[in-house]
């Protein structure tokens, strides 16, 4: 199997910081590879190495001649005032293509992504929208190799369903990708090697051939194993300690080589233990304060809009103590302001629904997490942020010193005077929820607190949610967690108004059943644009008028294949199934491109039709 890209002897720090050292990585012809790591273990920063985009302080990059190299960055970067269609023509500029290619390239990526108006301003976009239009510039190029990092950040549950069939379908003509991810069923369904970049192994890095399941195994395995180690060295150094300590006659000139040992083991024992410390997990642990009463909030027949657009309409809602609700939409269905509703209903005056009720129990306490971090001040230190008070922080009434605070949730302590605004995402993240763990909450309403957390961070946060004994509202792409966490799951966009699933499976299959039979599909690419508008017209033949007549039941024979794809493809034993799910996904487009074709034939006879 050849090697498209490799690293070798990888060191990179940040002034005092060091973030890995000497990393050899090899990416192979097929490699699907997931990246993982804490927070701060210097993922970001490999990957822009090897896409040259920084320098490493030691070690080198290796690419095979003629290998394309794409990267997707953690942000999107457009040019607001531009049409989705203009934004990836210049992303194309310096490419050996001539027009009608470029033309080509853009608008079949645009069509695969689902984007209907290519005319449409970027500025308008939501956040999964300019991901989307961002994963399609990153395959404009045609690359070998696609790099990305949290390629699923801002996408909703259909958008990275979507991702996924793109990746699994084989229509990329990728060789290989590396990709960072939190996202623990996405990096089981697309991937078959996994890479974790931590302290905690000999290496500074950890690899297992195999998917998301396997990786764990082996990691635990693994780090079992490293933990018996280091006991068999413990046990080792204390009988050395005993020969070392019996006195002189004992460490005589002939036995300076076990002296010598007997050091080198101490080293070697405290860099295991070491090793072992770095596993440890974020803290978290949700403050109730204990109410017993059975409803502690009620919503009738609520609604809202939003410029002229109805979210919903006619919802009701129970949150009792141990209920735990997931909701599910498309970016922009109306989640996050049905949040604000509910953190509302305890302010006079404030945010309030345009129909119906919210009632709460008296003196209720209501705690929110705000997917957009505006209650983070990035001028002020890591310490203010974590101790607004003081030097200490009041935690289920005992007092805490901001050193030992800081620590539950992995920060050092040279860290404490760190502008906020310095830290990563993740760290950020942590930041709020120990803001959050100060202020016990009868009902916890938290939109999108996974975003940016590492994998370690995550499992704890499922723990604490599942032992938090006060309401929860949760907002999540996460598939995983909503599975884990949820017993109740609010749907949005599959009916006029929201309504309860069993599962995000059951909600995507009602989404899937609701699609539009006829999509307005981006332009065709056509060799000559401007005599298309006159293409063909005149007097129909006697075999256009044969293919004009069949055409009706030609299109309705093939948007029931489709809906017969697209129905199977969210079967739950497809989607578990990565080779089963891509096939599919390739029927699928198949099939919506064989509709597409028909009904652009049907324009076109029209047209002649209507020339006679």
């Amino acid at each position: 199997m050849s090697h498209l890209l490799s690293c070798k002897e990888l060191s990179k720090a940040f002034g005092a910081r060091r973030l890995f050292e000497n990393i050899d990585l090899v990416i192979h012809q097929g490699d699907r590879i997931g990246l993982v790591g804490p927070n701060g273990s210097g993922k970001s920063t490999l990957l822009k190495i090897l896409c040259t985009k920084e320098d490493a302080d030691s070690g080198q990059v290796l690419c095979q001649k003629k290998v394309r190299l794409s990267y997707l960055a953690q942000e999107e970067i457009f040019v607001d005032g531009q049409s989705i269609a203009d934004n990836l023509f210049h992303a194309l500029d310096g490419e050996p293509l001539n027009d009608i290619e470029k033309h080509t390239r853009v608008h079949e990526l645009l069509s695969r992504a689902e984007f209907e108006d290519s005319s449409l301003l970027v500025g308008v976009l939501s956040g999964g929208w300019r991901k989307r239009l961002s994963i399609c510039r990153s395959l404009l190029v045609d690359p070998d190799v696609l790099i990305m990092d949290e390629p699923t950040n801002h996408l909703d549950i259909e958008g990275i369903l979507w991702l996924e069939k793109l990746l699994l379908s084989g229509r990329t003509n990728l060789a290989a990708y590396l990709l960072v991810s939190h996202d623990r069923r996405f990096l089981e369904n697309c991937t078959n090697k996994i890479v974790e970049l931590s302290a905690a192994y000999p290496e500074g890095i950890f690899q297992v051939a195999g998917n998301y399941s396997r990786f764990l195994a082996e990691r635990a395995t693994f780090l079992e194993g490293q933990a018996l180690e280091e006991e068999r060295l413990v046990n080792k150094l204390r009988r050395e300690a005993e020969w070392l300590s019996r006195g002189p006659k004992a460490r005589s000139t002939k036995a300076r080589y076990r002296i010598d040992e007997a050091y080198k083991l101490m080293d070697k024992v405290g860099e295991v233990k070491a090793r072992n410390r770095m596993q440890t997990d974020v803290q978290i642990d949700f403050d109730v304060t204990g109410r017993r009463t059975k409803k502690l909030l009620e919503a009738s027949g609520i609604g809202k809009s939003y410029d002229g657009r109805q979210l919903f309409e006619n919802l009701d809602l129970v949150l009792s103590p141990g209920s735990k609700l997931g909701l599910l939409g498309r970016n922009g269905c109306g989640k996050s302001t049905l949040m604000k509703l509910l953190a509302a209903s305890v302010e006079e005056g404030g945010f309030a629904p345009d129909t119906g009720t919210i009632r709460t129990a008296d003196k209720i306490r209501i705690v929110s997490f705000d997917q957009n971090r505006e209650n983070i001040n990035p001028n002020i230190s890591l310490r203010r942020a974590l101790a607004p008070d003081g030097d200490s922080v009041v935690f289920q009434d005992r007092l805490i010193h901001v050193v030992s605070w800081a620590k539950k949730f992995l920060f050092d302590v040279e860290q404490l005077e760190t502008p906020v605004g310095q830290l990563s995402g993740g760290e950020q993240a942590r930041i709020l929820i120990a803001d959050l763990m100060r202020k016990p909450a009868d009902i916890l309403l938290l939109d999108e607190p996974t975003n940016d957390l590492d994998i370690p961070s995550l499992a704890v946060l499922e723990e604490s949610l599942l032992e938090f004994s006060g309401a929860l509202v949760l907002v999540t792409h996460d598939r995983f967690l909503l599975d884990r966490i949820c017993d109740r799951l609010l749907g949005f966009g599959a009916q006029d108004s929201p309504i309860y699933y069993a599962s995000y499976q059951q909600w995507l299959e009602e989404i899937a059943g609701s699609r539009k039979k006829v999509k307005a599909p981006v332009a065709a690419p056509v060799a000559n644009p401007e005599k298309s508008k006159n293409f063909g017209a005149g007097k129909l033949s006697y075999m256009d008028q044969r293919e004009y007549d069949g055409l009706e039941e030609g299109i309705a024979s093939a948007e029931a294949l489709a809906e017969e794809l697209e129905a199977e493809m969210v079967l739950p034993e497809v989607v578990a199934d990565a080779a089963r799910l891509g096939a599919c996904w390739e029927k699928v487009e198949q099939a919506r491109a064989e509709v597409d074709r028909l009904y652009l034939r049907w324009e076109v006879l029209e047209e002649k039709k209507g020339g006679q």
